[in-house]
């Protein structure tokens, strides 16, 4: 068990887009393994791809974080004694340390052009060689602080001429370390090119900055997804040529988040291509303005996202299937974290939303139904009315979004009526059992909706007819549709003088519609 005293994690995005639910799910992880042992959780936003950057992404990733409740101890929004916490405020550590690896022979200048190293890998593929890579067996050949003279080198440096700083890697060794998820791990660095560390535009590379940061800022647990497992060995490299091989930080790496199918990492083509998000929130791409779709905006409660979120890679080993983001830090261990993909289901999301709706008191839902009202113009409503609005639809809907599509006829009577509910409920004798029901409710509307009740199901009683038939008549009257709850119930809401209204317009609706079909 670690030692709760020195757990530090971090979450590093690159603010170069939309902060995808892997990258989500890699933060929850770390925050809930922080909070489980009373450490600290940092946010450090790793914008070393300064051609990538993307103005409002900071923004973004940490309102993502804030409202699936995910609270940053440091960072940039939150301060600490270990800032800065952007890497392009932190360029001069960065080159210190590149030069202390080139001074002490662990790294080199490369001055090659582009078109240098263009060359090299058409050399290499004409020579069928195995390797198409800057790496042990082609640096040699190359333009470098280890092919050219001291002077040489330089004059190049005094000219200003471009350069990066690249790893010399040990050609044939064997890396191996423990990974708390996947266990003892082992690589060979021939299967490792020299990877630039330093760029020529001043700034470092994710692997330099990463190993320097990690360790300037005691981060004692590295918890990533499984595509930067390959990385690791020249993330080892690194803290022994630095002098911190018994200081670095343990490493897990979490399991890939796979399309519904299983075959491949999600993306965000398949929630384009299914229907679903793969983003937090709304994301709007500024270049050419097309609006990727957040669990948010489609009427997540965070808290569901959450829940759901946290079993793609993790599993409490018990039945229960609702935490609370307190109880998922208490059950929360990286022992529990498998080492497959996790396939990503969204009919489960959907499910785990409609889950939330039936957890959740009703008295609480009514801010967010509320705000959804006053979007449609609506602003003459009683909490009381929307309360028991709530608690006849609640169990019906998966998301907050759908609540318009399902309470609309509450508040204003229909404008359309619903083209499948015509032909399947205004059909044969319906029109007649309108007629009937109509004049029970004028000349009773002075009674309570119980006792018309009564008076209408003595009538469908009497005269032998099907309760469904005349029921979803008077339904598709009143809604304009045939779903929602029963209709007495939207009678006792709406009012009775309003159901006759609304009743004589569906009669007119429907006396045109039958003489239409008959022309």
């Amino acid at each position: 068990m670690p030692d709760k005293k020195n757990i530090r994690v971090r979450f590093a995005p690159s603010p170069t887009g939309p902060l995808h639910i892997g990258g989500v799910r890699t933060a929850l992880f770390n925050y809930l393994f922080a909070r489980h042992h009373g450490g600290t959780f940092i946010l450090r936003i790793e914008d070393t791809d300064q051609t990538r950057y993307v103005d409002f992404a900071e923004d973004y990733i940490v309102e993502s974080l804030a409202w699936a409740g995910i609270t940053i101890d440091e960072g940039h929004t939150a301060g600490g004694d270990y800032g800065p916490y952007r890497q392009s405020e932190r360029k001069a550590i960065y080159r210190q340390y590149a030069e202390q690896l080139v001074n002490d022979g662990f790294a080199y200048y490369a001055f090659d052009t582009p078109q240098e190293l263009e060359a090299m890998r058409e050399r290499l593929t004409q020579a069928k060689s195995t390797t198409r890579q800057y790496d042990s067996h082609t640096r040699m050949t190359m333009r470098n602080s280890l092919t050219l003279s001291e002077d040489e080198v330089k004059k190049l440096l005094d000219a200003g001429t471009k350069y990066v700083v690249r790893l010399k890697t040990p050609e044939n060794e064997t890396i191996s370390f423990y990974d708390i998820v996947r266990g003892e791990v082992s690589f060979n660095t021939s299967q490792l090119d020299d990877k630039v560390l330093f760029k020529s535009d001043g700034m470092p590379t994710y692997h330099l900055a990463n190993v320097v940061d990690d360790q300037l800022m005691k981060i004692s647990h590295v918890i990533r997804g499984e595509e930067w497992l390959p990385s690791t060995p020249l993330h080892l490299l690194l803290y022994r040529y630095l002098g911190w091989e018994n200081e670095r930080p343990e490493f897990a790496h979490l399991p890939l988040i796979l399309k519904p199918n299983g075959n491949g990492k999600l993306s965000k083509r398949d929630g384009d291509m299914l229907g679903f998000p793969v983003y937090p929130l709304d994301w709007v791409d500024a270049k050419s303005g097309e609006v990727y779709s957040g669990f948010r905006e489609n009427g997540y409660f965070p808290e569901a996202f959450i829940n759901m979120l946290a079993f793609l890679g993790w599993n409490p080993g018990t039945e229960q299937e609702f935490f609370t983001m307190d109880e998922l830090i208490a059950a929360f261990t990286m022992e529990r974290v498998g080492k497959s993909g996790s396939k990503f289901d969204p009919e489960k999301a959907k499910w785990y939303n409609h889950q939330y709706f039936l957890l959740k008191d009703s008295t609480d839902l009514l801010p967010i139904f509320e705000q959804e009202i006053k979007t449609h113009n609506i602003l003459d409503f009683s909490s009381e009315k929307l309360l028991k609005i709530v608690e006849l639809i609640k169990s019906r809907i998966n998301f907050t979004t759908e609540f318009w599509d399902w309470a609309f006829y509450f508040f204003e009577s229909p404008k359309t009526y619903e083209e499948k509910a015509v032909k399947k409920f205004w059909k044969g004798d319906a029109p007649k059992y309108l007629v009937d029901t109509l004049t029970i409710f004028e000349n009773n509307k002075n009674l309570p909706t119980t006792e018309i009740e009564m008076l209408v199901k003595q009538y469908i009683e009497e005269n032998q007819l099907g309760f469904g038939k005349v029921f979803n008549a008077i339904r598709v009257a009143i809604s304009g549709t045939s779903k929602g709850p029963g209709i007495f119930e939207i009678i006792e809401i709406i009012g009775v003088e309003e159901t006759i209204s609304r009743m004589k317009a569906g009669l007119e609706f429907l006396t045109h519609f039958i003489q239409t079909k008959t022309q």
